[in-house]
């Protein structure tokens, strides 16, 4: 089955995933997909992901982050930049996700790095998704 919005799926599944408590889930690979897990483990809101080869596409095994209470590290992810309506920002028009307590993932021509890498970078890009 081909998916018409592979990080749509991507965040759907980690969405659904840490709402049930789930220590594990398995993310169909792409070079994107294994980016933005970059990302999410960098700024400490996952443990961490696995590369895993299943003979086809492959699959990005991500270990979602809990505090001691249960209560799952990302609390809200929501997906921006979609395949009917891209959204493209220059470094200076990035957003500011909860006052700098979240952030916002982009896909730039060097990578793809969070709003704070960016504006180290001096770079824009798509806007993926905002994470908080």
């Amino acid at each position: 089955m081909s998916l018409s919005d592979p990080i749509a799926d991507m965040l759907t599944r980690i969405r659904n995933a840490s709402r049930i408590g789930r220590a594990e889930v398995n993310i169909k690979a792409s070079k994107l997909c294994a980016g933005i897990a970059q990302v999410l483990k960098d700024e400490g809101y996952i443990e961490g992901y696995d590369k895993i080869e299943d003979g086809q596409q492959g699959l990005i095994r991500v270990s979602l982050k809990y505090d001691p209470e249960g209560t799952p590290a990302i609390r809200e992810i929501v997906r921006e930049s979609k395949p009917g309506k891209r959204v493209y920002l220059s470094m200076e028009k990035l957003p500011h996700i909860l006052g700098g307590m979240g952030i916002a993932i982009i896909s730039t021509s060097k990578g793809v790095f969070s709003d704070r890498k960016c504006r180290q970078e001096k770079v824009g890009g798509e806007i993926l998704c905002t994470v908080n």
